[in-house]
């Protein structure tokens, strides 16, 4: 049997001619069997023939346009039953060439993207014809904004086939200020195979089938002329360009800006109007306390002289008694132990003067407690305000500060390296009494020098106004 070809969604026919041989009156039943039959038709399926006579029937094909039929060469077979001697039933062959149509389908996910400089996007490729296909991604937009990647740059499809394209839309510069950009660009799936010519069809005879009632002969029909795909052709059909969007992002946003200049204003009218009135009234405030202090000083009379050894009362005070003599100031007391005390010194009128003390502490690591005092002098009251300890090696152990019998405070020596007290109402020590400092020393610390100390070592200062005994 010859070979037919015929187009996806289109129709060809060719004749059989069935002929009875026989001598009786013979009835055959026509039927297409194969991959084909689901598309081809007999008309008429059935004719009697007397002894002798023939019949021409037509086989049509028309195959759909789909991926489900492929393109390329199908097995056809008509079968011949007979009615009265179905055991003589014949099967005429042939072929039928299935002509190739190309169709792509594409979807981009999403259509729309944003970003500051570039957004990546899918393209979803189905191939609906019935031929494999090399596919590859282009992509066109209106101006040079954009550059487009494609990822992987071609793929083969299976028809009915689908796959995932993906590409990058990168534009050519960032926008650093301003309102979004709105760059549209499109992106279509071609073939990357040339157009082919399509082979030369053929239309069908069908051979003749004998049997002992009769015989089928076949008839050729005309051959039509050669038929060749141009490009744009329905069997090249290219899928529209699906377009797509991407929305650029300025780096910096409209309120961000508005916010800097918001702050700029600030700070040019913190340097223009406000700063130079802070720098006034903090000039002024110091004039006034500077004028304050000087009147201060001026309203003082005597000074301070140190103790020491040869003079262990801590300085004279000097002032104008009842009588026009000068009252002498307190004596000053000294620590007893391997640390020494200095005695109060200071400036008074009268039996009343400002008055401080030094108590040093010195102690090994790991030895007993050290303490160090200071004694009132006698006929004398010290009223302390003000009590400085220093730690300024920053040793470690604990410190134990007493006003008489009075304990005032413990402080851990590793707390600190410079504590200080304040009392609004002075406390009184009467004459005799004792301002002592314990240490009992864990560890000693190290000093400026960068040298650890081979032992502790405690300041405390003590301050106040001394003044005479009411007798």
């Amino acid at each position: 049997m010859p070979t037919v070809t015929v187009s996806p969604g289109g129709t060809a026919t060719t004749t059989l001619t069935v002929r009875n041989d026989g001598d009786i009156v013979e009835a055959y039943t026509l039927e297409v069997v194969g991959d084909c039959a689901a598309w081809s038709t007999v008309e008429p399926a059935r004719v009697s023939l007397y002894p002798g006579t023939s019949e021409t029937v037509t086989l049509t094909f028309a195959p759909p346009r789909s991926h489900e039929v492929r393109a390329g060469e199908t097995p056809l077979a008509v079968r011949v039953l007979p009615a009265e001697h179905p055991e003589s039933v014949v099967v005429p062959e042939g072929t039928v060439t299935v002509e190739p149509f190309h169709e792509l389908r594409t979807e981009l996910e999403p259509r729309r993207r944003r970003g500051w400089l570039g957004a990546r996007f899918r393209t979803a490729v189905q191939n609906k014809g019935n031929t494999p296909v090399d596919v590859a991604l282009t992509g066109k937009q209106d101006g040079e904004e954009l550059r487009l990647g494609f990822t992987p740059a071609q793929k083969r499809l299976e028809p009915g086939e689908s796959a995932e394209m993906k590409f990058k839309v990168r534009a050519a510069k960032l926008i650093w200020f301003g309102e979004p950009a709105t760059w549209p660009f499109e992106v279509q799936a071609t073939e990357a195979d040339a157009p082919v010519e399509a082979s030369e069809p053929a239309t069908v005879g069908a051979t003749g089938a004998a049997g002992a009632a009769g015989a089928v002969g076949a008839k050729e029909p005309t051959r039509p002329e050669p038929v060749r795909q141009e490009p744009g052709s329905p069997d090249l059909l290219r899928p529209e360009p699906v377009p797509g969007e991407f929305l650029q992002l300025p780096v910096l946003p409209k309120w961000l800006l508005i916010v800097l200049a918001a702050l700029l204003a600030l700070l040019l009218a913190w340097f223009a109007l406000v700063r130079p009135a802070v720098k006034s009234t903090a000039k002024q405030a110091a004039t006034e306390a500077a004028q304050e202090e000087a009147a201060r000083g001026e309203q003082q009379q005597g000074s301070a002289t140190p103790g020491g050894p040869d003079n262990p009362a801590g300085g004279q005070g000097q002032g104008t008694g009842p009588d026009g003599q000068g009252t002498p100031g307190g004596n000053g007391g000294s620590g007893t132990g391997p640390g020494t005390g200095t005695g109060p010194g200071g400036t008074g009128t009268g039996g009343t003067q400002q008055s401080s003390a030094t108590i040093d502490v010195e102690s090994q690591a790991g030895g007993p407690e050290v303490a160090e005092t200071y004694q009132v002098p006698q006929g004398k009251v010290f009223g302390i305000t003000d009590l400085v300890v220093a730690n300024f090696q920053g040793d470690e152990g604990v410190l134990t500060i007493s006003f008489g019998e009075r304990k005032i405070t413990t402080i851990a020596l590793e707390t600190f390296r410079n504590q200080d007290y304040h009392w609004v109402t002075p406390i009184q020590i009467p004459e005799n009494a004792t301002v002592t400092a314990a240490v009992t020393c864990t560890k000693p610390g190290t000093p400026a020098t960068g040298t650890q100390a081979s032992g502790c070592h405690q300041v405390v200062n003590v301050s106040g106004v001394l003044s005479d005994l009411a007798r």
